[in-house]
């Protein structure tokens, strides 16, 4: 099989393949590849308009990339909110990622008795929320830390953990993650590992 023809198939491959991806920025970036293989692919074989629809598509990838890049860490595109622990939306949500939290946290069984929960927001959307309890000494213990898969290339928590104040108003200067998370981002937004589990002292207001 020539060349050019392998190009084809694998930019053909590509593209169906970004299509099948939950993690938009893993979406967007497959994409783009798929595009820039139809572009070489067509482009050598002068069909002028499967180019300029990639070329398109392409550009299009890059500016929504930007966007989706440049906003990851801006507090102005997220927001943190306290919700009652025990109410009927964050119920709705443990049941609906049910499996996702038994894979990533898998101490996880209910909300904590007196607990405390908080919504991460963007826009209209609920991109993620964290559970903790009050461990005394002004320890915040992380019950559970979840993000939707939308955004698992992200790192919404940390407008709970570090971005905002919201946890220094509640009274906390330290915070513990839950013992035994999978995959953990803790480390690349300050928390320093100590055995199973991330501590992050809270700066001071």
């Amino acid at each position: 099989m020539p060349v050019l023809e392998i190009i084809g198939w694998v930019g053909t491959a590509v593209v169906v393949w970004s299509m099948m991806q939950q993690q938009i920025l893993r979406l967007r970036l497959i994409n783009l590849v798929g595009c820039l293989l139809q572009i070489v692919y067509n482009g050598v074989l002068g069909v002028w308009p499967v180019v300029a629809l990639n070329a398109v598509l392409a550009l299009i990838q890059v500016v929504n990339l930007y966007r989706l890049l440049r906003t990851r860490h801006s507090e102005e595109a997220y927001e943190v909110l306290r919700v009652d622990p025990a109410g009927e939306y964050l119920h709705h949500l443990l049941v609906r990622h049910r499996e996702d939290i038994e894979r990533f946290t898998p101490s996880f069984e209910r909300p904590v008795p007196d607990g405390a929960a908080y919504l991460i927001v963007k826009g209209e959307e609920t991109v993620g929320y964290v559970l903790l309890h009050d461990a005394g000494d002004g320890v915040a213990q992380v019950d559970l830390d979840h993000v939707v898969e939308k955004y698992r290339n992200f790192t919404p928590g940390e407008f709970v953990f570090t971005s905002s104040d919201i946890l220094r108003e509640d009274g906390y200067r330290k915070v513990v993650s839950a013992p035994g998370v999978r995959e953990p981002y803790y480390a690349r937004i300050g928390f320093t590992r100590v055995g199973d589990r991330f501590e992050l002292e809270l700066a001071a207001a």
